[in-house]
């Protein structure tokens, strides 16, 4: 009989290393010259151009990419259904920040931290601060609501339950303008009162238009002919979900969502709370989706229902898998890597290629198709990710490792 074994590793002495390693201060000298870098590019772009909008977009997915990289990344829960959290934001900003309910208060409307137009109009008008703090709230207690039914649950049968998360959001915001508010069972009487008999749920797909640009007291009006101020606002919203990531990937709640990822039984046994951490988790990671939510919302100008999509999830999803889950800056990298291929370069860039080799479609029509490729690849070439965190890394990397010079045979 013969039982092939692993040798140890003083066996190998001739063994490489499979990777560069790098020192540990790494990663921490690296933030202050990558917010140097990111804050002075839009001195060299042209501030209405289209390259700028789009790197205000992709810096507003990298925030929505770090919330889900704590859920998938850190925690090992599967979420296919985050365009949700993206909607509660969205809708926050909606509601606190246009004249959607235009009969408040007399119409006379409610105003507060905002100045110039937006504080002579009806309806509800809060300062974006402000509405940044409901959006966390609602979107935290949406994420632990969303928590609550996976507790039990693992693997596949989580991604089921938030994939129908997502689908439910979004169809109450395409119909929700059917939706009254004096209709709401038990506080119908009130909201009537407040907001009129004819007050809609949601504006469906007409949407909620136009919504209130950002208001910071001393700084001039944010402008669509001028992106700069925008860029900012949203890398200062990175900054926070940076900073916030790092500290938790570092402490007692990081390590348990770590524990939790590898093995759940193990850890539980170990005395790590199940529930409180993978609610923990989603309530985060909501948090962070409805920010950038309340931004967009008022960075595109308007709340629309066709806007929360399945494939948003996707999208989202698939930043976190490019660049590497559980990895916080090789997140922000696939964030931007394909906030850039999905908003400029397949609908600007190479939209026209198909035609000048004599097809009749545009690039846009395979969008999906375009993603699943770059999967496929990064599945078959980097599984771990372009930046992937140390420990999954090894994990990816262990078999490859391994030779036949490395296994001998013991005969007994």
């Amino acid at each position: 009989m013969s039982t092939t074994q692993t040798a140890p590793e003083t066996a190998r002495p001739g063994r490489k290393r499979s990777r560069l390693e790098l020192p540990p201060w790494t990663e921490k000298a690296f933030i202050p010259v990558f917010f140097i870098v990111v804050a002075g590019l839009p001195f060299i772009l042209d501030s209405g151009g289209q390259l700028m909008g789009n790197a205000t977009l992709a810096l507003a997915y990298v925030v929505m990419a770090l919330g889900l990289n704590i859920i998938v990344g850190f925690a090992g829960l599967l979420d296919l259904g985050y365009v949700a959290f993206f909607a509660i934001g969205a809708y926050t900003m909606g509601w606190l920040g246009s004249g959607f309910f235009s009969e408040v208060n007399d119409e006379k409307g409610i105003h507060i931290g905002v100045s110039g137009f937006a504080a002579n109009l009806p309806g509800i008008h809060l300062s974006f601060f402000l509405v940044l703090v409901f959006a966390v709230v609602f979107t935290t207690i949406a994420g632990m609501v969303i928590g609550l039914p996976t507790l039990r649950l693992r693997g596949d049968y989580i991604a089921i339950v938030t994939l129908a998360f997502g689908e439910i959001i979004g169809r109450i915001a395409v119909n929700g303008d059917e939706i009254k508010l004096s209709a709401v069972p038990l506080i119908g009487g009130p909201l009537e009162n407040a907001f009129g008999a004819d007050q809609t749920f949601t504006a469906g797909r007409q949407g909620i238009t136009p919504v209130d640009k950002i208001d910071i007291p001393g700084v001039d009006p944010f402008t669509s002919l001028n992106l700069r101020p925008w860029y900012w606002v949203a890398l200062g919203l990175v900054a926070v979900v940076l900073f916030v990531n790092f500290r938790l990937r570092d402490s007692r709640l990081g390590r348990a969502w770590i524990a939790l990822r590898e093995d759940e039984v193990a850890a539980v046994a170990m005395g790590v709370p199940s529930v409180k951490t993978k609610l923990m988790a989603y309530g985060t990671g909501a948090a962070f989706g409805g920010m950038a939510g309340a931004y967009l919302g008022s960075f595109l100008n308007t709340v629309n229902a066709d806007q929360f999509q399945f494939y948003f999830s996707i999208l989202v999803l698939g930043m976190v898998i490019l660049g590497g889950l559980g990895s916080i800056w090789g997140v922000v990298l696939g964030a931007i890597v394909l906030s850039f291929i999905n908003n400029y370069f397949i609908p600007d860039v190479f939209n026209d290629l198909p035609d000048k080799v004599g097809l009749d479609f545009d690039m846009t029509q395979i969008t999906f198709a375009i993603y699943g490729f770059l999967l496929v690849i990064m599945m078959i070439l980097r599984p771990q990710g372009l930046l992937p965190e140390r420990r999954r890394a090894e994990e990816m990397t262990h078999g490859e490792e391994l030779s036949d010079e490395s296994l001998y045979t013991a005969r007994v």
